[in-house]
């Protein structure tokens, strides 16, 4: 969608850059930004920044940045229309919409409304005579009605036809049952239903639309849980299942579970704040979904093996954002559902609350990993240990579980904190050996972060940096770069960006980075914005846009000295990168 600039510029000055942010993040003003710990990688010193007088962020440990609209677009997941869409209802700006987009926007509300009628569907089955086998199932796994009635349960008949039937009643065709994974097409190109003889749950996003379905089948055939393959409004990676109704829960706490029926049966029993992950693993999506919402969270997975690898995934993901993590231990059933019904909530509220931190949990299975009657695998299980409890961050906790240890395996507290510390001296000399190869390779430190964007010629792309960070502060220096044209440039994505920046400047068209955000992807932006972060000098523009031009045009005769940077590239550059902005 060709969004006007009038528009763009209007829901930028709408929007207060830090107001959004607040949001999400807790800022902290210093100088003339505000500071606030990244909400897209795990960190514990704050380095994600907010310029009110640019209008932008960037994150200095994860370089991820841009103006409010691409903040949106990393925050949320979603494309640049959807993310001035969401800016514009925050603005209370309706949306303009062109032909294209508003057949875009109609095609997927269509799909939505698809999945809606296939999920009453499944509803109508399960009430019915032909649905028995399923209401059997629900009811032996406890469930009332207005649980079932509150999570659109549903069943899907074993017909091969019987939903494409049903949907064309409705005005739907097989390729709009193709589009949202209701129906799989064979290699001789019939299409049948994806789900059937099933029991259905409809997976709902946050915003109430029914976007997939997972189904449970009833015998011992395979595959025993089959979900919807991602579409165009389903990505598994970046939902989770009863995050819609969790989001409303009064609980300070949110509790992972591995399957739709844990959740369900503890909505049931009054905890409304359990969720589940959709057919798949913990990603770092869901992990930083949850942390937006809550700063506990209980996972509830079975004690086989499978469940601890999960929750040991889970527990490294869910650390990296910062929330507290806890594992939840049954005692006396089999699973949380069972405890429930043998002892009741009041009972299984005690268990969450008595839940076993996260460390506690490791620390077990690091130990259930060793014959502790055995000499050498005491002196194993003490290393492992060591290092474990010598990546926490505080000397308290790294003291507490290690006298605990220490205790565990029957040695002295000191010896256990000699180990500790042995660790710790280990680890911080790798850091230090990482750092050091860094910084003997000057030229690759000065390397973009992707690698998909690396310099061919690290003269002529310092140098481009410039020309196009003092293109986005002042289009009025685009008189002193006449001479210069996009192919001059190295580097593509400047040329690209220069390109536009020239179109725009030459039709008097607004020129700022909000407008780029529909010509670049994510990592594109991250780049350019990474580029505006250091500060430019008022009164030597024009000097250092003449360096910059002439250091291009000498690469250019040169055939693209691949070098690192010489003397005249540093001094050119000197404007721009002289001294970064200090926190």
């Amino acid at each position: 969608m060709a969004i006007p600039d009038s528009f763009l510029e209007e829901l930028n000055a709408r929007t207060d850059i830090v107001d959004l942010v607040s949001g999400y993040v807790s800022l902290t003003k210093k100088g003339n930004r505000y500071w606030g710990l990244c909400p897209f990688h795990s960190e514990k010193t704050p380095s994600f920044s907010v310029a009110p007088d640019r209008q932008m962020c960037y994150c200095f440990g994860c370089h991820k940045g841009g103006g409010p609209v691409n903040f949106i677009m990393e925050l949320e997941g979603v494309g640049f229309v959807d993310a001035v869409s969401i800016l514009a209802q925050r603005a209370g700006m309706p949306m303009p919409e062109t032909k294209s987009e508003e057949s875009s926007r109609k095609r997927r509300e269509r799909l939505y409304e698809l999945n809606k009628a296939a999920a009453r569907y499944f509803y109508q089955n399960l009430m019915s005579p032909a649905g028995r086998k399923g209401m059997d199932y629900f009811r032996e796994r406890g469930l009332s009605r207005k649980t079932i009635r509150n999570f659109g349960l549903g069943y899907s008949l074993g017909s091969w036809d019987a939903l494409i039937k049903a949907m064309a009643e409705l005005g739907y065709s097989k390729q709009e049952l193709l589009d949202v994974g209701l129906v799989v097409k064979s290699e001789k190109g019939s299409i049948y239903d994806r789900f059937r003889g099933r029991v259905m749950f409809p997976i709902i996003d946050l915003r109430g639309n029914v976007i997939g379905f997972g189904g449970r089948v009833l015998d011992d055939s395979t595959p025993k849980y089959l979900n919807s393959p991602d579409t165009i409004i389903y990505n598994k990676s970046k939902n989770l299942f009863a995050l819609n109704l969790a989001k409303k829960s009064k609980q300070e706490r949110l509790i992972l579970t591995e399957g739709y029926m844990d959740t369900i049966a503890l909505h049931q029993a009054g905890f409304d704040c359990a969720i589940a992950s959709l057919g798949t693993s913990l990603t770092s999506d869901h992990a930083r979904m949850i942390a937006q919402r809550t700063q506990e969270v209980v996972l509830s997975y079975d004690s086989d093996k499978a469940g601890i690898n999960a929750a040991q995934r889970a527990i490294q993901l869910l650390n990296k954002t910062g929330v507290r993590v806890k594992v939840l231990k049954v005692t006396g059933a089999k699973d949380p559902d069972e405890f429930i019904k043998k002892y009741g909530a009041a009972a299984f509220q005690k268990l969450i609350d008595g839940s076993e931190n996260q460390m506690e949990f490791r620390i077990l299975q690091v130990k259930n990993q060793y014959d502790l009657t055995q000499d050498d695998q005491r002196v194993a299980c003490i290393q492992e240990l060591a290092a474990l409890i010598a990546h926490l961050p505080g000397s308290a906790e790294r003291e507490v579980y290690g006298n605990r240890a220490a205790k565990d395996l029957e040695i002295s507290p000191e010896t256990m904190q000699r180990e500790i510390q042995r660790s710790q001296r280990r680890q911080i000399a790798y850091e230090k050996k990482q750092q050091a190869r860094k910084v003997l390779q000057p030229v690759q430190m000065n390397q973009p972060e992707s690698r998909a964007l690396r310099y061919d010629n690290m003269r002529s792309g310092k140098a481009e940096e410039g020309v196009i960070a003092l293109l986005l502060n002042d289009p009025g220096l685009m008189v002193g770069a006449a001479g210069l044209a996009p192919e001059d440039f190295t580097v593509p994505l400047f040329g690209r960006v220069y390109q536009i920046i020239r179109e725009r400047w030459a039709e008097d068209r607004p020129v700022s980075l909000n407008v780029l955000g529909p010509e670049l992807t994510g990592e594109e932006m991250n780049h350019i914005a990474s580029i505006l972060q250091s500060p430019i000098s008022q009164s030597n523009r024009d000097r250092a846009m003449e360096d910059y031009i002439n250091i291009i045009h000498t690469q250019q005769l040169k055939g693209g000295d691949r070098s690192g940077l010489d003397d005249e590239a540093l001094m050119a550059y000197r404007d721009r990168k002289g001294m970064e902005e200090q926190k």
